[in-house]
């Protein structure tokens, strides 16, 4: 697929070039004066920095194009025309007629790295279709969770008091990143938090040892945990106090199914999959109650729950399904462009348990997958003979990562982008009380 072509320019860079590094052009600035904003930069410059080479981004001016390696900084320049013949929705930047460029550049001494870089890059230029999956990234117990602590961040923020958070509010290093950025303390544990201090609990939810900590400690709590797993604690307590034991599917040492195992651990026991079932001794084969991670694989967890009833068939669920309706929502929704994509590109962080089930669930059905933070994490050789991307987000992954990652993938190419909608989301919960009462 690819139409690209590579030339070798001398070069005159918008910023000082440390020794040793390579530059990465985020713009173009051609011999005849014309602009071109290189899109695809995020994507090369992870990439080299992923194999532990030095980089840095910023406007270059060619100067002219010439053959051998020359003196002073080489750029090496790949290009691809436009194709007017894409259908859809075209997305990205256009330079001489429409081309697609990517440019990497350094002194003479690490030319071949420049001539590798960008030759991968090369060839996998060339126009290419996205299969957008809806709907994706933040869903309304995450977008609370960020609300509460950017609202305390706003509330306390000219007082001086500072606003803790323990364990990450979600699961996703941008968000992370901006709170801290903002002001925000995380911490793992409450005894790193000063007495007296301002804690928000994040929205997976604590166990009621760490609410008897907080109290114990003259804590001011914010409790920002998604309402969907409020639910199934308020679950894991009426089953216990009617004497069940309870079967918690989930993932041993997720921070959720940490919070849920706490509200009635002598009757709690955790399993990861069907496979568990087989050797689980319960004390009342005829109380049996389970309960699920909110984040779990739907056609998983819906194996696990028939093993489990096929070994004790008295076994009762809630009365409404525990996996959210935004994991349930996001995993239809990739399941949607999954079949007719080459490869399937997952925003979200390592340690999202939904962002991670998405993946799973592409590989699972025979599609090439990858989990990354953003753009920056794309791999030339996952592009390799790949007309169309599926891509979602998963519900901790901001959605402006999403348009990032759209217009580094133009930068390789046109790109023809067409949104799948499965549903519509509307569900929305309010804040907090104490966040609500100082607005």
């Amino acid at each position: 697929m690819s139409r690209s072509s590579v030339a070798w320019y001398a070069a005159a860079p918008a910023v000082a070039l440390p020794a040793g590094h390579v530059l990465v052009a985020d713009e173009l600035v051609w011999p005849d004066g014309r602009v071109t904003a290189c899109s695809a930069a995020p994507m090369a410059a992870g990439a080299l920095s992923a194999t532990g080479h030095r980089v840095v981004t910023g406007p270059v001016r060619l100067l002219k194009e010439r053959e051998g390696a020359g003196s002073g900084l080489q750029a090496a320049v790949a290009r691809t025309a436009a194709s007017p013949d894409r259908a859809g929705e075209a997305v990205g930047t256009e330079g001489s007629d429409g081309a697609a460029v990517l440019v990497a550049a350094s002194d003479a001494g690490l030319r071949p790295v420049v001539e590798a870089a960008v030759d991968s890059w090369a060839q996998v230029m060339g126009p290419r279709a996205v299969l957008l999956a809806s709907p994706r990234s933040f869903c309304a117990g995450v977008e609370r969770a960020i609300d509460v602590v950017e609202a305390l961040l706003k509330q306390h923020g000219s007082g001086g008091r500072r606003v803790f958070v323990r364990k990450q509010i979600v699961h996703n290093t941008h968000v992370i990143a901006d709170l801290i950025g903002r002001g925000a303390v995380f911490v793992e544990e409450l005894d790193e938090v000063p007495e007296g201090a301002l804690v928000v609990f994040s929205a997976h939810g604590v166990s009621p040892q760490v609410r008897v900590e907080a109290a114990r400690r003259d804590l001011t709590v914010v409790d920002a945990t998604c309402p969907l797993v409020t639910k199934v604690h308020a679950e894991a307590r009426r089953f216990a106090e009617r004497g069940s034991s309870i079967v918690l599917i989930g993932h041993a040492g997720h921070e959720e199914v940490e919070g849920t195992y706490g509200e009635a651990p002598d009757a709690t026991v955790v399993v990861g999959s069907a496979q568990d079932i087989a050797g689980l001794e319960l004390p009342d084969p005829s109380k049996v109650t389970y309960l699920t991670q909110t984040t779990l694989a739907v056609a998983e967890t819906r194996e696990t729950i028939a093993a489990l009833k096929e070994r004790f068939p008295q076994a009762r669920g809630p009365g409404s399904e525990d996996i959210c309706y935004a994991t349930t929502n996001r995993q239809h929704a990739l399941q949607a462009v999954t079949e007719q994509a080459d490869l399937v590109l997952v925003l979200g962080s390592e340690n999202s348990s939904n962002s991670v089930r998405l993946v799973e669930l592409a590989r699972k059905a025979g599609t090439p997958a990858h989990l990354i933070e953003d753009a920056s994490h794309i791999r030339p050789d996952w592009l390799r003979d790949v007309a169309t991307v599926g891509l979602s987000a998963g519900a901790s992954a901001p959605p402006a990562l999403v348009q990032e990652t759209l217009a580094a993938l133009a930068g390789l190419g046109p790109l023809a982008v067409e949104e799948r909608i499965t549903t519509t989301e509307d569900t929305y919960f309010a804040p907090p009380a104490a966040v609500r009462k100082n607005r």
